[in-house]
Protein backbone atom coordinates (compact mmCIF):
# COMPACT_ATOMS: atom_id res chain seq x y z
CA UNK A 1 0.00 0.00 0.00
CA UNK A 2 3.18 2.17 -0.37
CA UNK A 3 5.55 3.26 -2.60
CA UNK A 4 8.93 5.05 -1.48
CA UNK A 5 12.37 5.31 -2.59
CA UNK A 6 15.49 5.64 0.05
CA UNK A 7 18.63 7.51 -1.61
CA UNK A 8 21.82 9.71 -0.99
CA UNK A 9 23.64 12.45 -2.44
CA UNK A 10 27.20 11.28 -1.27
CA UNK A 11 28.76 15.43 -2.51
CA UNK A 12 25.81 17.33 -0.01
CA UNK A 13 26.34 14.47 2.65
CA UNK A 14 22.74 14.21 2.61
CA UNK A 15 20.80 10.65 3.02
CA UNK A 16 16.84 10.43 2.83
CA UNK A 17 13.19 9.06 2.63
CA UNK A 18 10.83 10.16 0.25
CA UNK A 19 7.27 8.17 0.45
CA UNK A 20 3.27 7.68 -0.62
CA UNK A 21 0.66 5.60 0.72
CA UNK A 22 -3.04 5.14 1.21
CA UNK A 23 -2.29 5.36 4.92
CA UNK A 24 -2.79 7.85 7.34
CA UNK A 25 0.13 9.02 8.49
CA UNK A 26 3.00 7.24 6.67
CA UNK A 27 5.37 9.54 7.44
CA UNK A 28 5.33 8.03 11.08
CA UNK A 29 6.00 5.09 10.21
CA UNK A 30 7.77 4.41 6.94
CA UNK A 31 11.30 6.69 6.61
CA UNK A 32 14.09 6.14 9.10
CA UNK A 33 17.49 8.34 8.13
CA UNK A 34 20.73 9.37 10.00
CA UNK A 35 23.79 11.48 8.63
CA UNK A 36 26.67 9.75 7.30
CA UNK A 37 25.35 6.18 8.24
CA UNK A 38 22.29 5.77 5.54
CA UNK A 39 18.72 5.67 4.99
CA UNK A 40 16.04 2.88 5.47
CA UNK A 41 12.13 2.55 4.48
CA UNK A 42 10.01 -0.35 6.15
CA UNK A 43 6.71 -0.87 4.61
CA UNK A 44 4.01 -3.39 3.20
CA UNK A 45 3.12 -5.00 6.45
CA UNK A 46 5.63 -2.67 8.41
CA UNK A 47 8.33 -3.61 10.79
CA UNK A 48 8.71 -0.40 12.52
CA UNK A 49 12.25 -1.92 14.21
CA UNK A 50 13.71 -2.17 11.15
CA UNK A 51 14.35 1.61 11.34
CA UNK A 52 16.20 1.90 14.52
CA UNK A 53 17.76 -1.44 14.41
CA UNK A 54 18.73 -0.88 10.57
CA UNK A 55 19.65 2.62 11.53
CA UNK A 56 21.73 0.93 14.38
CA UNK A 57 23.60 -1.47 12.28
CA UNK A 58 24.36 1.13 9.36
CA UNK A 59 26.18 3.48 12.22
CA UNK A 60 28.10 0.14 12.58
CA UNK A 61 29.53 0.13 9.34
CA UNK A 62 27.30 -2.44 7.88
CA UNK A 63 26.84 -2.41 3.90
CA UNK A 64 23.19 -1.88 2.86
CA UNK A 65 23.27 -5.85 1.65
CA UNK A 66 23.96 -7.06 5.52
CA UNK A 67 21.68 -4.55 7.24
CA UNK A 68 18.44 -6.46 5.06
CA UNK A 69 20.28 -9.74 5.66
CA UNK A 70 20.47 -9.25 9.45
CA UNK A 71 16.96 -7.52 9.66
CA UNK A 72 14.75 -9.99 7.64
CA UNK A 73 16.64 -12.93 8.79
CA UNK A 74 15.36 -12.07 12.42
CA UNK A 75 11.76 -11.57 11.59
CA UNK A 76 9.27 -14.21 11.60
CA UNK A 77 6.84 -12.01 9.73
CA UNK A 78 9.19 -11.25 6.75
CA UNK A 79 7.24 -12.89 3.94
CA UNK A 80 5.08 -9.89 4.54
CA UNK A 81 7.73 -7.50 4.42
CA UNK A 82 9.46 -4.74 2.14
CA UNK A 83 12.60 -2.77 2.87
CA UNK A 84 15.01 -0.27 1.65
CA UNK A 85 18.10 0.69 2.58
CA UNK A 86 21.13 3.00 1.25
CA UNK A 87 24.09 3.08 3.39
CA UNK A 88 27.12 5.64 4.24
CA UNK A 89 28.52 4.75 0.68
CA UNK A 90 25.39 5.23 -1.55
CA UNK A 91 25.44 1.39 -1.87
CA UNK A 92 22.08 0.22 -1.92
CA UNK A 93 20.13 -3.05 -0.85
CA UNK A 94 16.08 -4.06 -0.94
CA UNK A 95 13.80 -7.25 -0.46
CA UNK A 96 10.24 -7.82 -1.11
CA UNK A 97 8.56 -10.94 1.06
CA UNK A 98 6.94 -13.29 -0.89
CA UNK A 99 3.55 -12.42 0.85
CA UNK A 100 3.42 -9.02 0.16
CA UNK A 101 0.49 -7.86 -1.70
CA UNK A 102 0.60 -7.72 -5.56
CA UNK A 103 2.12 -5.73 -7.36
CA UNK A 104 5.27 -5.91 -5.20
CA UNK A 105 8.81 -5.63 -5.95
CA UNK A 106 11.66 -2.87 -5.85
CA UNK A 107 14.78 -1.77 -7.92
CA UNK A 108 18.21 -0.27 -6.64
CA UNK A 109 20.63 1.04 -8.16
CA UNK A 110 24.07 3.82 -6.87
CA UNK A 111 22.70 5.69 -4.28
CA UNK A 112 19.55 4.72 -4.24
CA UNK A 113 16.46 1.77 -3.49
CA UNK A 114 13.13 2.13 -4.28
CA UNK A 115 10.24 0.01 -3.38
CA UNK A 116 6.68 -0.32 -3.79
CA UNK A 117 3.72 -2.97 -2.83
CA UNK A 118 -0.16 -2.57 -3.93
CA UNK A 119 1.02 -1.09 -6.92
CA UNK A 120 -0.94 -0.74 -10.50
CA UNK A 121 2.42 -2.26 -11.57
CA UNK A 122 6.10 -2.01 -12.12
CA UNK A 123 6.00 0.97 -14.27
CA UNK A 124 5.56 3.06 -10.46
CA UNK A 125 8.64 1.44 -9.27
CA UNK A 126 10.76 1.85 -12.43
CA UNK A 127 9.58 5.64 -12.15
CA UNK A 128 10.99 6.37 -9.13
CA UNK A 129 14.44 4.82 -10.08
CA UNK A 130 14.43 6.70 -13.52
CA UNK A 131 14.00 9.94 -12.18
CA UNK A 132 15.96 9.43 -9.61
CA UNK A 133 18.74 8.85 -11.88
CA UNK A 134 17.37 11.56 -14.63
CA UNK A 135 17.48 14.30 -12.37
CA UNK A 136 20.91 14.25 -10.64
CA UNK A 137 21.20 18.15 -10.78
CA UNK A 138 18.36 18.36 -8.45
CA UNK A 139 19.33 18.84 -4.75
CA UNK A 140 18.00 15.50 -2.66
CA UNK A 141 14.86 16.78 -1.13
CA UNK A 142 13.45 18.30 -4.77
CA UNK A 143 14.89 14.98 -6.29
CA UNK A 144 12.53 13.14 -4.03
CA UNK A 145 10.23 14.84 -4.58
CA UNK A 146 9.90 14.75 -8.22
CA UNK A 147 10.25 11.26 -7.99
CA UNK A 148 7.39 10.54 -6.02
CA UNK A 149 5.30 12.76 -8.62
CA UNK A 150 6.60 10.72 -11.21
CA UNK A 151 5.46 7.38 -9.64
CA UNK A 152 1.73 8.87 -9.40
CA UNK A 153 1.78 10.03 -12.60
CA UNK A 154 2.87 6.26 -13.66
CA UNK A 155 0.09 4.71 -11.42
CA UNK A 156 1.00 4.75 -8.32
CA UNK A 157 -0.37 3.28 -5.04
CA UNK A 158 -3.53 1.34 -6.71
CA UNK A 159 -5.87 2.21 -4.04
CA UNK A 160 -5.30 5.99 -3.95
CA UNK A 161 -3.56 8.51 -2.30
CA UNK A 162 -3.66 9.56 1.59
CA UNK A 163 -0.44 10.79 3.21
CA UNK A 164 3.38 11.35 2.18
CA UNK A 165 6.27 12.11 3.77
CA UNK A 166 10.05 13.24 2.92
CA UNK A 167 13.39 13.06 5.22
CA UNK A 168 16.27 14.62 4.82
CA UNK A 169 19.68 14.61 6.72
CA UNK A 170 22.97 15.98 6.80
CA UNK A 171 25.29 16.38 9.70
CA UNK A 172 24.50 20.15 11.51
CA UNK A 173 22.19 20.95 8.54
CA UNK A 174 19.12 21.40 10.47
CA UNK A 175 17.53 24.44 12.27
CA UNK A 176 20.22 26.52 13.42
CA UNK A 177 23.16 24.09 11.99
CA UNK A 178 22.52 22.49 15.58
CA UNK A 179 20.20 19.84 13.99
CA UNK A 180 20.96 16.85 11.58
CA UNK A 181 17.54 17.02 10.73
CA UNK A 182 17.52 19.09 7.44
CA UNK A 183 13.87 18.60 6.17
CA UNK A 184 10.98 16.66 7.93
CA UNK A 185 7.81 16.77 6.00
CA UNK A 186 4.53 15.20 6.36
CA UNK A 187 1.15 14.88 4.99
CA UNK A 188 -0.99 13.14 7.01
CA UNK A 189 -4.49 13.01 4.91
CA UNK A 190 -4.72 14.93 2.19
CA UNK A 191 -6.82 14.09 -0.97
CA UNK A 192 -3.33 15.36 -3.14
CA UNK A 193 -0.50 14.47 -0.77
CA UNK A 194 2.24 14.57 -3.31
CA UNK A 195 1.21 18.29 -4.39
CA UNK A 196 0.50 19.39 -0.54
CA UNK A 197 3.93 17.45 0.14
CA UNK A 198 5.37 19.94 -2.82
CA UNK A 199 3.55 23.18 -1.27
CA UNK A 200 4.85 22.54 2.10
CA UNK A 201 8.67 22.30 0.52
CA UNK A 202 7.86 25.40 -0.94
CA UNK A 203 6.98 27.21 2.35
CA UNK A 204 10.19 25.16 4.22
CA UNK A 205 12.73 26.22 1.72
CA UNK A 206 11.42 29.85 2.00
CA UNK A 207 11.88 29.96 5.72
CA UNK A 208 15.45 27.83 5.64
CA UNK A 209 16.86 27.72 2.21
CA UNK A 210 20.48 28.88 1.33
CA UNK A 211 20.85 32.00 -0.87
CA UNK A 212 24.52 32.37 -2.47
CA UNK A 213 26.13 35.16 -1.12
CA UNK A 214 26.51 36.60 -4.00
CA UNK A 215 22.68 36.74 -4.95
CA UNK A 216 22.17 38.74 -2.25
CA UNK A 217 21.18 42.40 -2.79
CA UNK A 218 22.91 45.55 -1.76
CA UNK A 219 20.85 48.16 0.24
CA UNK A 220 21.57 50.91 -1.36
CA UNK A 221 19.68 54.48 -0.91
CA UNK A 222 17.15 53.20 -3.31
CA UNK A 223 16.49 50.05 -1.87
CA UNK A 224 16.97 50.72 2.06
CA UNK A 225 14.40 53.38 1.30
CA UNK A 226 11.66 51.43 0.56
CA UNK A 227 12.42 48.29 3.00
CA UNK A 228 12.27 51.26 5.38
CA UNK A 229 9.13 52.37 4.52
CA UNK A 230 7.75 48.67 4.18
CA UNK A 231 8.48 48.30 7.55
CA UNK A 232 7.16 51.23 8.89
CA UNK A 233 4.01 50.28 6.93
CA UNK A 234 4.33 47.08 8.81
CA UNK A 235 4.67 48.89 12.09
CA UNK A 236 8.20 46.84 12.56
CA UNK A 237 11.32 49.50 13.19
CA UNK A 238 13.75 46.77 11.67
CA UNK A 239 13.98 43.96 9.42
CA UNK A 240 15.06 41.25 12.09
CA UNK A 241 12.28 42.58 14.50
CA UNK A 242 9.91 41.96 11.16
CA UNK A 243 11.81 38.60 10.24
CA UNK A 244 11.57 37.43 13.30
CA UNK A 245 7.82 37.70 13.50
CA UNK A 246 7.08 36.21 10.06
CA UNK A 247 9.95 32.96 10.72
CA UNK A 248 12.68 34.30 8.43
CA UNK A 249 15.46 35.28 10.74
CA UNK A 250 17.72 32.51 9.58
CA UNK A 251 17.60 34.45 6.24
CA UNK A 252 18.67 37.62 7.78
CA UNK A 253 22.58 38.95 8.42
CA UNK A 254 23.50 42.50 9.08
CA UNK A 255 22.14 45.68 7.55
CA UNK A 256 23.87 46.10 4.37
CA UNK A 257 22.87 44.08 2.34
CA UNK A 258 18.95 41.52 1.71
CA UNK A 259 18.52 37.99 1.09
CA UNK A 260 15.76 38.57 -2.22
CA UNK A 261 13.77 35.87 -0.57
CA UNK A 262 13.09 38.51 2.38
CA UNK A 263 12.56 41.37 -0.21
CA UNK A 264 10.16 39.66 -1.89
CA UNK A 265 8.45 38.32 1.67
CA UNK A 266 8.47 41.67 2.56
CA UNK A 267 6.51 43.32 -0.67
CA UNK A 268 4.34 40.87 -0.79
CA UNK A 269 3.15 41.55 2.95
CA UNK A 270 3.18 45.44 2.65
Amino acid sequence: MTYSIVACDLEAREWGVAVQSKFLSVGSVVPWAAPEAGAVATQAYANPRYGPEGLDLLRSGKPAAKVVEVLVASDGGRDERQVGVVDASGDSAAYTGELCMDWAGHRTGKGYAAQGNILVGPETVDALAETFEAEAHLPLDQRLIECLAAAQAAGGDRRGQQSAALLIVRRNGGYGQLSDVAVDLRVDDHEHPIEELRRLYGLHHRLFGVTPDEDWLPLDEKLGREVRERLAELGYASLHDWAGVENLEERVRGDDRIDPVVLEALREAS
